[in-house]
């Protein structure tokens, strides 16, 4: 039986986290995990990536970018690029609304913001609540999937009884230092 993962309360409505380099097995290990959807999907990153999240703005186009870049901001002297997610991973795209956040995260020392469609909370998960990645065929681009992670709800369910949440858990450091991104150099 899984256990359920006990919500971490913050204070403060914009998360910050202290960037620390976290060891390439910490998924596996469990963890604090920023969780957020993109459609109908609920993913999870590491929160020591996480730097801040912010409201959504239009930022400032790019010439020539891929469609996934949405162009760049400017966070306190800092230009941020902004990468929509649901864009990059083949979701269908969604209107930015009220609730369409950027994720500002710390990867390899660079300042990177994350369109996603909504923030839901920050989970707490052990070991023994993270499946591993499934083998998919050669047509799915599953690298930066490290777990799959299972979330007991209470009373959840259709008919009131618990039911289980599924959280994707993505390797965020990866994706966005991958060769396709072309936002990190190696």
């Amino acid at each position: 039986m899984i256990a359920e993962a006990n919500p971490v309360v913050r204070p403060d409505p914009v998360r910050t986290a202290v960037v620390v380099a976290a060891a390439p097995s910490q998924t596996a290990q469990g963890g604090e995990f920023l969780t957020f959807r993109l459609g109908a999907e609920e993913y999870g990153i590491a929160i020591l990536r996480v730097q801040e999240i912010r409201s959504y703005e239009p930022p400032t186009r790019i010439a020539n970018a891929p469609s996934f870049i949405k162009g760049v901001v400017n966070l306190r002297g800092v230009i941020v690029p902004i990468i929509d997610l649901r864009l990059k991973l083949g979701c269908d795209s969604v209107e930015y609304n009220t609730f369409t956040v950027v994720v500002v995260l710390n990867v390899r020392g660079r300042v990177v913001g994350a369109v996603v469609d909504s923030v839901s909370d920050v989970l707490e998960l052990g070991k023994d609540q993270i499946k591993p990645a499934p083998e998919l065929n050669s047509s799915v681009d599953a690298r930066f999937i490290t777990g799959i992670g299972a979330v007991k709800t209470a009373g959840g369910g259709d008919d009131g009884k618990d039911a289980e949440r599924m959280l994707i858990l993505m390797d965020i450091e990866g994706l966005m230092g991958s060769a396709d991104m072309g936002l990190m150099n190696d």
